[in-house]
């Protein structure tokens, strides 16, 4: 459904908000809130620019509010239509994720680059701004992963071609994000020109490098091989409601 070319065309009138469900108790609640008090690893809903209101009901995901893609891209659209944008995509700010290994592990997962923008802390901002109209440009967005740093938790998981030094690295996830391959270093700053030139360079070459991952055997073999990643909360579903997490029904594993 999300492949949709209808539906990835429709969805760039929304702001589109993914929430990592084992990332947070407060992330958890969030997810809770929109299935009645349950816990269960994604929620769907459709809101209003206050973030609050309602347009859709809740759901385990789209399909369970709209009937299929065609459904989908055509409910998007005219619920866009009753809210005029009112600001300029390019100067959004820059995607981020509440951490680097959380970064690494989404990347993986999705099957993207991760673009790396390390810089000291009073420097981070000003570079996130530069940086907005190449993060938003029609060539970048939905394609790459974006993750801004100002401490060295960036640097243990990297490969050996990393210095700790600031700038924009361009990085491979490895398949279970657990490690990146920087693929490039460019200082802070270069033109934006030249890194979308970077970007989509490295890009097409992890394309066609990569064997797209077939979920069930990506976990399989995940589990075979003892990988694990921990998160805040704990990974399982609460479908009672009962705030606890169900133990012997997905209670047990770790996210691969």
């Amino acid at each position: 459904m999300f492949s949709s070319p209808d539906v990835i065309e429709a969805s760039r009138k929304f702001v589109c908000v993914r929430i990592d469900s084992y990332a947070s108790e407060e992330n958890q609640q969030i997810v809770r809130s929109h299935l009645n008090g349950r816990f269960e690893n994604t929620a769907f809903c459709i809101l209003a620019p206050d973030g609050k209101e309602r347009l859709t009901r809740s759901g385990r995901g789209p399909r369970q509010v709209f009937s299929g893609a065609g459904s989908f891209a055509d409910s998007l659209a005219a619920i866009a239509a009753n809210y005029e944008s009112r600001g300029e995509a390019s100067k959004a700010p820059v995607p981020d994720f509440p951490s680097f290994k959380l970064a690494l592990n989404v990347a993986s997962a999705d099957q993207r680059m991760l673009i790396l923008i390390a810089a000291p802390e009073n420097q981070l901002a000003a570079v996130e701004q530069r940086l907005r109209p190449l993060a938003w440009h029609p060539k970048v967005q939905g394609r790459f992963h974006f993750d801004l740093a100002s401490d060295g938790s960036w640097k243990a998981p990297l490969s050996k071609e990393s210095n700790g030094d600031a700038g924009i690295y361009l990085i491979r996830p490895d398949t279970y994000g657990l490690e990146g391959e920087v693929l490039q270093h460019l200082a802070l700053n270069s033109r934006l020109e030249e890194v979308m030139k970077a970007m989509a360079k490295a890009n097409a070459h992890y394309a066609e490098t990569t064997e797209k991952k077939i979920y069930g055997e990506h976990v399989f073999e995940g589990r075979r091989k003892g990988i694990s990643i921990e998160m805040a909360v704990p990974y399982g579903e609460d479908r009672d409601a009962d705030g606890e997490i169900d133990h012997g029904r997905g209670g047990r594993g770790r996210r691969p």
